[in-house]
């Protein structure tokens, strides 16, 4: 678990290199996070739910419900926590988003797959068809405005851009239980679908790069956010899902979900809205570099 983490943290490093070299940055980066979020992103997505093997369907729907419920809870709470973190009102959606998205596409898999076996990616995939779902309706205008007085509207074509209805075609496969999806469709989908990952990782390096180096110190906002992030806010859930009767197996997979750094899409977001992305590319990279020690920490608490 924690040799994928540093992969995947090394990815990040090369995106760094790249764009300190100007083989990354400006409209190239917009441009691959305009990739990322309209092709990409929605071919791992699909993939996700193309499976041979067909997991415990009663699992299915115990997934959706703890998921819901687990963004309802954090953007509830992120409301109020950002409120105390940061006095500075255009930060406010930035850290909002850091404290409800996790990493789960990118890094939930991978860990989920070390920690409860193959099968249970399925599982994570199920959780993450929530999360797709709120990173871009709840998170975009998190992003788009926080709490400012520029904070645009709900806009209704987000819930027919590509990533949600990749999203919506996957709760169909899910809920049909389709698992005989033909080659020709399925792997080329998961082909594109793998470019998702490293994209994304080398786009938030290169992000880091027109960072000054005093940034990667962190600061108090930062180390508090990231704190709340990987341990405070999954282990609270965690509980208060528990003490309402979820079931364990689904609460613990849960947990390890939403136990991850912030979730990339913030940089790509705010690339693709032009907002500045310092705060969150800093809340990134803190996030991850932490979250190599955090994560197995917080596997230990739940006895895994």
């Amino acid at each position: 678990m924690v040799e994928v983490m540093i992969t995947l943290f090394a990815i990040a490093v090369v995106g760094y290199a790249a764009g300190k070299m100007n083989y990354m940055g400006g409209e190239f980066d917009r441009k691959l996070s305009s990739l990322v979020i309209n092709w990409t992103c929605p071919a791992l997505i699909l993939s996700s739910a193309m499976t041979g093997e067909l997991p415990d369907r009663r699992y299915i729907l115990p997934l959706l419900l703890i998921s819901a419920f687990t963004y309802v809870v954090l953007t509830a709470a992120a409301w109020g926590l950002s409120r105390l973190l940061t006095k500075r009102v255009e930060h406010r959606g930035i850290v909002s988003f850091a404290l409800v998205f996790g990493n789960v596409g990118f890094m939930g898999y991978p860990v989920v797959d070390a920690l409860f076996g193959h099968q249970a990616v399925f599982y994570a995939a199920v959780l993450n068809v929530v999360n797709t779902f709120a990173v871009f309706t709840i998170g975009t205008m998190m992003i788009t405005g926080g709490d400012g007085p520029n904070q645009k509207r709900f806009n209704k074509k987000v819930l027919y851009s590509t990533p949600m209805l990749s999203a919506y075609l996957s709760m169909l496969i899910v809920a049909l239980g389709i698992d005989n999806i033909p080659g020709y469709i399925s792997q080329p989908l998961t082909m594109v679908g793998n470019i998702t990952v490293p994209a994304a990782l080398l786009i938030i390096g290169s992000s880091m790069s027109q960072l000054p180096l005093r940034a990667f110190l962190g600061t108090p906002l930062i180390y508090g956010t990231t704190l709340l992030r990987l341990c405070l806010l999954p282990i609270g859930v965690h509980f208060l899902c528990l003490a309402l009767g979820f079931e364990h197996y689904v609460t613990y997979i849960n947990t390890v979900v939403i136990a991850m750094p912030v979730a990339t899409y913030g940089t790509i977001l705010c690339l693709k809205y032009n907002k500045d992305t310092t705060l969150i590319a800093e809340l990134t990279f803190i996030s991850t570099l932490l979250s190599i020690l955090t994560i197995p920490v917080v596997a230990v608490l739940l006895g895994k």
